[in-house]
């Protein structure tokens, strides 16, 4: 193969997520990548004064720390080649010039954007106007709601900020040097045009964020120079020497998306289930008009500019939320095991939760906000842990065939399985309950998704890997899956 390289090529995986992060060694030699975890951490968003932030200063140690243990994996001699970091969607940092931070970093669950969100459900004519710009629902997180809320309580931000850099782009620049707007998380922030790789200019209008923010997003892929001597300095390796930073995919999901082994059929559903669960599809044009806008769904950008319309269900998060509710969680793999056996056990409930419900995305007791919508439509409570399991299972399932049901009347398709990554990969009773809702085989991988589709972007980029589809093709073949036919 003439793409294939006669020595292994070393890469690292940033992949920093809302609860966790990572720094993953992979190997790419004889067309096999090998995977090494050197370094997993803890990520919380503070709450000070009302309001919630990031603490960036912490990441950027465990950062460069998960770099040093990667370096000391390496085998005597070598070297490593490259760096990419993915992370979760929409959040960014402010700074000026020299790069230096001129705003907190919020985190996106801060209820700060209600009254904008409110604002721009409530004005039919701007809604529909947005949605046709940039293709991305009015949804509290999206970045759009957070900076116009950033320039209207705090006007001086014109004077001291200079660039708005979405967080994989920030820690890019810390790496390297250069500030570049990446593509696919641009994408996510309800400012990108959809029509186009540049920004919309009615979505900065109605916002009111300033244009010079922001500079024409990069494709994934591009190569955005040798770490910076000041990084060099501090990693202080000789392993570092030559090592490139490259502009992966910055969002996670497009990252997880890339690592599935798809049919190059294009009938395959994506699921990358984490505190999200983002079911969609690649597609060569978006997914647009008031049906799609009404179904909430998002097209977002696959690092080479094409689409991932898909759908957000609230995932996981309302599992991990509901366990703190219990003394009696599990708090290792068998205890796990017993809990999810125990729900599979129960029978189906009468009814699935309404997932869209407003008080899900952050309240102080989730098993609380469960609670108050079965009061509400006057359904029984589940009766312990394992009931609330099954309950949470179930309606995931549901929610993410009624995705499926969306894109297959509104995008004309018809899918044939559904694949699977993420954590809730792992978790037999959530693959089984959407199975049975969309009627489909459910593939479940054993798959680092994001940590894969990171590297794959660095090795295609490097020329380690020809492109995607022939990474895609070779990570298959080795891979195990587990099938979980509808009941």
């Amino acid at each position: 193969m003439p793409f294939a390289m006669p020595v292994p090529v070393h890469t690292a995986a940033v992949d920093l997520g809302a609860t966790s992060g990572r720094v993953i060694l992979g190997t790419w030699a004889k067309n096999k990548l090998n995977l090494r975890e050197v370094h997993r951490f803890p990520n919380s968003f503070h709450t000070l004064g009302g309001h919630d932030y990031w603490d960036l200063g912490t990441l950027w140690h465990e950062v460069q720390t998960g770099l040093r243990h990667a370096a000391a994996a390496l085998p005597r001699g070598a070297k490593l080649a490259s760096v990419g970091v993915d992370t979760w969607g929409v959040d960014y940092a402010l700074v000026n010039d020299a790069g230096r931070l001129v705003f907190p970093v919020h985190a996106y669950r801060d209820a700060r954007t209600q009254p904008g969100l409110t604002r721009l459900g409530n004005t039919r004519a701007a809604l529909d106007r947005i949605y046709a710009a940039t293709g991305i629902p009015n949804v509290f997180y999206n970045s759009s709601l957070q900076l116009a809320e950033v320039v209207a309580t705090a006007p001086a931000i014109g004077d001291l900020a200079t660039r708005c850099l979405f967080l994989p782009d920030y820690f890019n620049f810390l790496l390297s040097g250069r500030m570049a707007n990446e593509l696919t998380i641009a994408s996510t922030t309800q400012l990108l045009d959809v029509h186009s790789t540049q920004w919309s200019r009615a979505a900065l209008a109605y916002f009111r964020i300033p244009a010079q923010w922001l500079t024409p997003p990069v494709l994934s892929g591009t190569r955005l120079g040798r770490l910076s001597p000041a990084t060099r300095t501090s990693l202080a390796a000789p392993a570092f020497a030559e090592t490139q930073v490259i502009a992966v995919p910055g969002h996670d999901t497009a990252c997880a998306y890339d690592a599935m082994p798809a049919s190059p059929d294009g009938g395959d559903l994506y699921i990358s289930s984490g505190t999200w669960s983002l079911v969609g599809f690649e597609s060569d044009t978006p997914v647009l008009g008031a049906d799609a806008l009404a179904a909430r769904i998002s097209n977002e950008r696959i690092g080479d500019g094409r689409y991932r319309p898909l759908t957000n269900v609230i995932g996981l998060w309302m599992l991990e939320g509901t366990l703190k509710d219990f003394a009696s969680r599990p708090a290792h793999d068998r205890e796990w095991a017993a809990l999810i056996t125990a729900a599979e056990k129960l029978p189906p409930p009468p009814a699935r939760i309404d997932l869209t419900f407003a008080a899900f995305a952050n309240p102080p007791s989730m098993r609380g906000a469960i609670d108050a919508q079965l009061k509400r439509r006057k359904l029984p409570l589940p009766k312990n842990l394992a009931g609330y399991v099954r309950l949470i299972c179930d309606s995931l399932g549901e929610g993410h065939a009624l995705a499926m049901r969306n894109f297959e009347r509104m995008a004309g398709k018809k899918f044939h399985r559904v694949l699977i990554v993420g954590g809730g990969s792992k978790n037999r009773l959530l693959c089984q309950a959407t199975a049975n809702a969309t009627g489909l085989p459910v593939v479940s991988f054993a798959l680092e998704g994001t940590a894969v589709g990171n590297l794959a972007s660095q090795l295609i980029a490097l020329r380690a890997v020809k492109d995607l589809a022939t990474f895609r093709r070779y990570l298959g073949a080795g891979l195990q899956q587990t099938v979980y036919s509808p009941k």
